[in-house]
């Protein structure tokens, strides 16, 4: 398949400033890389934030976006494991200690072939779009086991004797609606935990159920209506709380919920005060960071890249319901507005960057 030179892409042009799609250069692959045709690229929930709060990143013009799949179309040398015409899905390339990375809001994509997954033929590039940073956000913060990871440091579903492991114990998922809540769910499904006790709409209460909760609780619930809910469905404090909401008003909550020695799973920075009342408490917080390339997620990458082909063939892990915006990569800002203004519930929304005008 040939390669152009250049490509189109969507830039944040400098901090807290304007959005545009301009022209810039395909990257060549180094010895390792594989360069992928990007078909479809998910939003998350950190884009509109970088944009709007300037935070997180260091340097600008940069282009963001953390989800992705499409079609190999270059060899990097030394590279065995894939071939030209295969469908994969990845992550963007982001550093959070330094603030820097290409993300996947373009139309080709280079990335070491160590962090792909192939995608079976049962999932569309629109829907393993949704799976890459979701699936390692909710895998690294409850299974990944190597040392000092913030992790509750379970024993993986697809390792060998992980699967249904810890049957009889409880989880909640704080956010179920979320994108990686979704994969939290399921996850926690495979290891067997139960009860699986999640919050979010009620009018995704099917959906969330179909991804293995056993209760699912209204979000507008008061804190205390949740906690005697929960206590009275899991018997008492749980061991394993998700919280993937985590804002100033779910922190207190999940801190509520959590177990003296349990672990309490973050996707925010919790306040020193509250990690301070946990640490007095036996309690754990971790802030979870599910980055492939990033070091401490190397070993647990690399086993579960290797597995998610057939967790998402078997449908063990499902991905999550998605949106086409039209336009391209020029409609992703318009999808970035809806997310800040929180009228995006239960759904990922994805871009075609081919049909970029």
């Amino acid at each position: 398949m040939p390669v152009p030179s250049l490509q189109k892409a969507l830039f944040l042009e400098e901090k807290q400033g304007q959005w545009a799609v301009r022209t810039t250069e395909v990257v060549r692959p180094e010895s390792g890389d594989i360069v992928v045709k990007v078909e479809a690229a998910a939003l998350g929930g950190v884009e509109w934030k970088i944009q709007a709060w300037g935070v997180l990143v260091k340097k600008h013009p940069v282009i963001l976006g953390l989800d992705g799949a499409g079609t190999v179309v270059e060899l990097g040398e030394g590279v065995t494991t894939f071939a030209v015409g295969d469908r994969v899905l990845f992550q963007g390339n982001w550093d959070a200690a330094t603030g820097t990375g290409t993300g996947t809001f373009l139309q080709y994509f280079t990335i070491p072939a160590q962090f792909v997954a192939k995608i079976p033929d049962n999932i569309s590039f629109e829907a393993a779009s949704t799976v890459p940073l979701g699936v390692g956000t909710a895998a690294f913060s409850i299974y990944n086991q190597a040392d000092s990871a913030p992790s509750a440091r379970c024993l993986a579903p697809w390792l060998p004797g992980g699967r249904g492991k810890y049957a009889g114990k409880s989880a909640v998922i704080l956010g179920g609606s979320t994108s990686h809540g979704q994969y939290a769910l399921q996850l926690a499904r495979l290891s067997g935990f139960s009860p699986i006790i999640t919050t979010g709409s009620l009018r995704n209460a099917d959906l969330l159920k179909s991804f293995g909760a056993t209760h699912v609780l209204d979000r507008k619930l008061s804190d205390e209506e949740i906690k005697a809910q929960v206590t009275q469905s899991a018997g008492g404090p749980v061991e394993l709380v998700y919280d993937a909401v985590s804002t100033a008003a779910t922190f207190p909550l999940a801190l509520a919920l959590t177990a003296p020695g349990g672990n309490m799973l973050v996707v925010q920075v919790a306040p020193d005060k509250l990690v301070e009342e946990a640490r007095k408490d036996g309690k754990t917080v971790h802030k979870i960071h599910g980055v492939f390339r990033t070091p401490i997620n190397h070993e647990i990458s690399t086993t579960l890249l290797a597995k998610l082909p057939e967790l998402l063939e078997s449908g063990g892990i499902k991905p999550n319901r998605w949106e086409v915006l039209p336009g391209g990569l020029n409609g992703i800002v318009g999808g970035l507005e809806r997310m800040k203004n929180d009228q995006v519930s239960g759904v990922k929304l994805v871009v075609r960057p081919q049909e970029t005008d």
